[in-house]
C-alpha cells in the first residue's frame, strides 16, 4: 500500500472498510437508481418551473431504495442503497439546470413563430451539460472531498449517508415517502384531473383597492413549505406582500386618479385589475430584485471562488493514479475524462443540433469548468440551497451576449446561442454540486467513488432522455410563462438576454427591483428569497408559509429540548413532504399528456372554493399526522 493511501486510511474509516467487497454497482441499483432519476426529475421539473425551486432528491431516492431493497428484497447492503440515490439525484440537479433556462427556447420560438424546439436538441443541450458537469468534478474529489474531509460539511451529503447508516429506520422511513407520493397523486388527480375543487382561493380586499390575496391549495406548495422551513417561507410572503399590499395597489390608486398608460402595458391602469399590474409592472420589478441577489451572491461569493480555482489548479497537477489500489480511492481514469470532455466539446462545436458554433463551445468549455469548480466548493461549504447557481447563469449570459452583440451576433440566432450556452453551463454547475454531495456520501459509506462518477453519467443520461420529453409535454399542455407554470427563472434569464440584445427591458422598473434588492441586503436578510417572494404571485407563497409554521414549530421544539422524538418528527416531515410533491409533479406530468391527447377526465361537478379550503385543510391535517402528531417508532 502506498504511503498517500495509508495516510488517507490512518486519517478516516469509513463505515464499509477498503477492503470490503459488497454489492454496489448492480442491476437493481441500476435500474432503480434511473427510475428515481427520472421520477423526481420530472417531479422536479414541474415544481421548478411553478414555484422557481427544486428539492433534493438524495435523501427520499435513498430512503425509497431501503425501503425496496432492504424491505421488500430483504438484501442487505448499504453501497446499493447509495448507488441508487447517486443515479436518482442526478436527475433532479439535471432538470433543475434545464428548468432555470431552457423553457425561454420555448417562449422565443413560439413568439418568432418558428414552432417549438427539437426534442433532440433539448436533449443534446441536457445531456452535454449534465456529462461535463461530471467529468469536470471528478479531478475535484480528492481536492475536495479527500483532503477537505473535516474542513468541508458537504451538508446534505453528510445527512444522506446519516439516513444511509441508520438504514435499519428505512422500512418506516420509506413508507412516510410513500405514503406522501400516493396521498399528493390522489389530491392532484381529484383537483387538476376530475375538476372537483378550484385550485386557487382569492379574495380582493375591501376598501383597499388593488390589494387581493390569494393561495393555491396544492400539495407540492405545502411539501416545500415544510422542507425550507418558516424562516425561508416568511422571506417568501414578505416578498408577496411587498408586491400585492404594496406595489399593486399603489399603481392601482395612481391609474384610479389619472387615465395613464405606462409602458410596458398597452392599456391604462384603470383597466388592468391587479393582475394585469402584476404582469406588466410587478414581475419586472421582481426580475431587477432576483437579478441583483443572484449576481451579489456571485460577488460575495468571489474570495471563495477565487481561492477554489487556485486550489483546484494546484490539484489538477498531482498525481491521481497514486493510491488508486484502494478501492474508495478510485476514481474514473483522468484519461478516458480528458478525451471524453474534449470529445463533447467538439461534438458541441460541430453538431448542428447543439446552436453554439466553435466559440460558443469554447466558452462553454471555459465557464463551465470554472463555475463547476466553483459549484463543487461553494455546496461543501453551505449546501446546494445556497449554491447561486442564478447567480452563475446570468454572470454567463450577460458576458456571453455582450460578446455575440459586439460581434454582430445579436439576432435570433445569436439570441439563442447565448441562451444554450448559458443553459449548459447552468446544468454544469448544478450537476457538479450534486455530484460532489453524492461523492461526499460515498466518501463517508465506503462506496467505490469510480462506481459513483459512472452512476452520475448513467442518472444523468437517463435524466437528459426524460427531460425533452416532459418539458414539451408540459409547454403544450400549459404554455412556459403561464399562470398555470410561471418558469420564473427561464423568464428572467430570457430578459436578460433581450435586455442586454435589444434594449427593450423597462429598465426603471427593473432598477426598481435593484434598489429594493439593495434594500435588502443592507438590512443584513437574504435577498433572494425575498426576490422570488416579490417576482412570484401571493398564492403560491401563502400556502409554502403554511408548510413553513408547521415546521417552524418543530424547529422550536427540537431548539428548546434538543429531543430524538422531535428530531424524527422532522424527518419523517420532511420524507413526507418530499413524497407530497413527486406526487403532484407526476400527476401533473400525466395530466399534461392527457391535456395534449385531448383526453377530458373532468366529470363536471365542482365544489368551487369552499371544497378547495376543506381540500387543503384535510391535506394540512395529515402532514401534521406525519410529522407533529407523528410517534417514534
Amino acid at each position: 500500500m502506498s504511503t498517500s493511501a495509508k495516510k488517507l486510511n490512518d486519517e478516516f474509516k469509513p463505515f464499509i472498510a477498503a477492503d470490503k467487497v459488497m454489492p454496489e454497482f448492480t442491476a437493481t441499483s441500476i435500474i432503480l437508481g434511473i427510475i428515481m432519476s427520472i421520477i423526481f426529475g420530472g417531479a422536479n421539473a414541474y415544481l421548478g418551473l411553478k414555484v422557481g425551486m427544486t428539492i433534493s432528491a438524495s435523501i427520499p431516492a435513498a430512503v425509497i431504495s431501503m425501503g425496496i431493497i432492504r424491505g421488500i428484497m430483504k438484501k442487505d447492503s448499504i453501497l446499493e442503497n447509495n448507488m441508487v440515490q447517486t443515479i436518482g439525484s442526478a436527475g433532479e440537479s439535471l432538470a433543475a439546470g434545464a428548468i432555470f433556462t431552457l423553457p425561454a427556447l420555448y417562449i422565443w420560438l413560439e413568439e418568432w413563430n418558428m414552432g417549438a424546439p427539437n426534442y433532440m436538441t433539448i436533449v443534446s443541450i441536457a445531456l452535454v451539460g449534465g456529462l461535463l458537469g461530471v467529468f469536470f468534478m471528478v479531478p475535484l474529489r480528492k481536492a475536495l472531498i479527500v483532503k477537505e474531509h473535516g474542513v468541508l460539511p458537504y451538508p446534505e451529503g453528510t445527512a444522506c449517508a446519516e439516513v444511509l447508516l441508520a438504514g435499519e429506520e428505512g422500512g418506516s422511513k420509506a413508507k412516510a415517502t410513500f405514503t406522501g407520493l400516493g396521498i399528493g397523486a390522489v389530491y392532484k388527480f381529484v383537483n387538476s384531473g376530475l375538476g372537483m375543487f378550484e385550485g386557487e382561493i382569492e379574495t380582493t380586499v375591501k376598501g383597499f383597492d388593488g390589494a387581493a390575496i390569494g393561495m393555491d391549495v396544492m400539495p407540492a406548495l405545502l411539501g416545500v413549505g415544510f422542507i425550507i422551513g418558516k424562516k425561508i417561507s416568511s422571506y417568501m410572503l414578505a416578498g408577496a406582500v411587498i408586491g400585492w399590499f404594496g406595489f399593486i395597489p399603489m399603481i392601482a390608486k395612481i391609474g384610479s386618479i389619472a387615465d395613464i398608460t405606462m409602458y410596458p402595458a398597452s392599456v391604462p391602469i384603470s383597466e388592468l385589475g391587479h393582475w394585469g399590474i402584476w404582469d406588466n409592472y410587478i414581475r419586472y420589478i421582481g426580475a431587477g430584485a432576483v437579478a441583483f441577489g443572484g449576481i451579489f451572491s456571485l460577488i460575495k461569493s468571489l474570495p471563495l471562488i477565487i481561492t477554489t480555482f487556485k486550489d483546484a489548479m494546484s490539484d489538477y497537477g498531482s498525481k491521481n493514479g497514486e493510491s488508486n489500489s484502494v478501492r474508495t480511492n478510485q476514481d474514473m481514469s483522468m484519461k478516458i475524462v480528458l478525451i471524453a470532455i474534449l470529445a463533447i466539446v467538439l461534438a458541441m462545436a460541430m453538431l448542428p443540433v447543439i446552436p453554439v458554433g466553435f466559440g460558443g463551445a469554447l466558452l462553454i468549455a471555459i465557464f463551465g469548468f470554472f463555475f463547476a469548480t466553483v459549484s463543487s466548493r461553494i455546496v461543501g461549504l453551505v449546501g446546494s440551497s445556497s449554491n447561486p447557481v442564478s447567480g452563475m447563469t446570468i454572470a454567463t449570459l450577460v458576458i456571453v451576449a455582450i460578446i455575440f452583440k459586439m460581434t454582430g451576433n445579436d439576432g435570433h440566432a445569436g439570441m439563442i446561442a447565448t441562451l444554450t450556452i448559458g443553459s449548459i453551463v447552468c446544468i454544469i454547475a448544478a450537476m457538479a454540486g450534486d455530484t460532489s454531495q453524492d461523492l461526499k456520501t460515498g466518501f463517508l459509506v465506503g462506496a467505490t467513488p469510480k462506481k459513483q462518477q459512472y452512476g452520475e453519467i448513467i442518472g444523468a443520461v437517463a435524466a437528459a432522455i426524460a427531460i425533452g420529453g416532459v418539458l414539451t409535454l408540459l409547454n403544450n399542455a400549459w404554455g412556459f410563462g403561464s399562470t398555470e407554470l410561471p418558469a420564473p427563472q427561464a423568464t428572467l434569464m430570457r430578459l436578460v438576454i433581450e435586455g442586454v440584445m435589444g434594449g427593450t427591458l423597462p429598465w426603471s422598473l427593473i432598477f426598481v427591483g435593484v434598489g429594493i434588492g439593495v434594500a435588502i441586503e443592507l438590512l443584513g436578510l437574504p435577498v433572494l428569497p425575498i426576490a422570488i417572494g416579490l417576482y412570484l404571485p401571493i398564492h403560491l407563497s401563502t400556502p409554502i408559509m403554511v408548510g413553513g409554521i408547521i415546521r417552524g414549530y418543530l424547529d422550536n421544539k427540537q431548539e428548546k429540548l434538543n429531543d430524538n422524538k422531535v428530531k424524527n418528527q422532522i424527518e419523517e416531515g420532511i420524507l413526507y413532504a418530499s413524497g407530497l410533491i413527486a406526487g403532484e409533479g407526476l400527476i401533473g406530468i400525466a395530466l399534461a399528456g392527457a391535456a395534449v391527447l385531448g383526453i377530458n377526465l373532468n366529470i363536471g361537478m365542482n365544489f368551487g372554493q369552499i371544497g378547495a379550503v376543506i381540500a387543503f385543510g384535510l391535506l394540512t391535517i395529515t402532514l401534521l399526522q406525519h410529522s407533529v402528531f407523528s410517534k417514534e417508532k
